[in-house]
């Protein structure tokens, strides 16, 4: 997780107030998320790419995950080092291309995806308890909003 530092802002109906106190919101989700998954030895990013790993059910280049994890290609050297020295990811030769590694999940990696993914899921009931359907359904659009 990122910590940025930022000063107070004024809260209220002004377009400062309410981009910092949803960037202060997703802050906070993260830091719960990231909670969650803490206790199984795993970090939001290392679940991500025990997530590529496990829904591609082969392995897979160390570029193409770096893209899917929108980084580059040391960052995902550094982490699959992480990974594979718990044992929930070992590199393997690519047979197409020997100037490339991928990765590969372990049996262990499989149950750490599962305990984390299972993790992530009730984190994001709990957050999304306090939300009626219709409070969800206007923070869903209002998020798209943002997005585009």
């Amino acid at each position: 997780m990122h910590k940025r530092s930022r000063k107070p802002a004024r809260r209220g109906a002004t377009a400062s107030g309410l981009v910092f106190s949803f960037l202060e919101t997703a802050e906070a989700v993260e830091a719960r998320l990231e909670a969650a998954v803490n206790p199984l030895g795993l970090s939001l990013a290392k679940l991500a790419v025990l997530h590529f790993l496990a829904d591609a059910k082969e392995p897979l280049p160390l570029s193409a995950l770096a893209e899917r994890q929108h980084c580059v290609r040391s960052n995902i050297t550094q982490l699959v080092d992480r990974l594979e020295k718990d044992g929930l990811v070992r590199r393997r030769a690519d047979s197409n291309d020997r100037r490339s590694v991928r990765a590969a999940l372990t049996a262990a990696g499989t149950r750490a995806h599962a305990e984390g993914m299972d993790a992530l899921r009730q984190v994001q009931r709990a957050i999304m308890g306090p939300l009626n359907a219709g409070d969800a359904e206007s923070l869903r659009a209002a998020l798209k909003a943002l997005g585009s």
